[in-house]
């Protein structure tokens, strides 16, 4: 299992009170992506920038995805663009993904946000381990559900993650989660300025 499936489990078992926004989800995943990367030498940074290693095969289809789309070609891409890039609708790649290993079951309703509010981690090994792995607070998956806030402790509170590339991706993926949520709130203003144009 790799962080980001870890990740995707534990987010599945939240309570429909601690649901998170799917967008947040993805640009995390694919942060989480990024790091288990790192880890296994096929990915390194040069500043910002993320730079591939020789070709491998991760053993994990969705992880063998994100390296395939890592760009090849000088001056490469910077993290935060990759994030935004591979991101896009990762959150129901990776239900998708659990439900065909059958390691979710499946949602009662449709739709995005239903796929994650109402699916459930089917109780199997792997969910265990990633529960264990949480609740051991090791340091990138405590940091990673920090940024989602499903968690207790603050991404600051998060013992050190060792490396500054995980360290840098982790900073990418919270400037991303930020970004996110203040085009929400922009957009959220706007259609009430709209709404209350229309009522005067």
């Amino acid at each position: 299992m790799t962080t980001a499936r870890d990740l995707a489990l534990v987010t599945l078992g939240l309570p429909p009170d601690r649901s998170v926004e799917q967008g947040d989800l993805s640009l995390v995943l694919a942060g989480a992506e990024a790091i288990d990367l790192l880890e296994s030498g096929a990915l390194t940074l040069d500043g910002d920038r993320m730079v591939p290693g020789p070709g491998v095969t991760t053993g994990d289809r969705l992880l063998d995805q994100a390296l395939a789309s890592l760009v090849r070609r000088e001056s490469y891409e910077t993290v935060g663009d990759w994030l935004w890039r591979r991101g896009a609708r990762l959150a129901a790649a990776y239900a998708e993904d659990l439900e065909r290993a059958g390691l979710v079951v499946p949602p009662r309703g449709i739709g995005l946000r239903s796929r994650f509010t109402r699916t459930a981690p089917a109780d199997s090994p792997e969910r265990r381990r990633a529960e264990e792995r949480q609740a051991s607070g090791e340091p990138v998956l405590a940091a990673l559900t920090a940024v989602l806030r499903s968690g207790d402790t603050q991404v600051d509170d998060c013992r050190s993650v060792d490396g500054d590339a995980a360290n840098a991706v982790l900073a990418a993926v919270g400037n991303a989660v930020t970004e996110l949520e203040a085009a929400r709130l922009r957009r959220d203003v706007e259609s009430n300025a709209f709404d209350n144009m229309w009522r005067d």
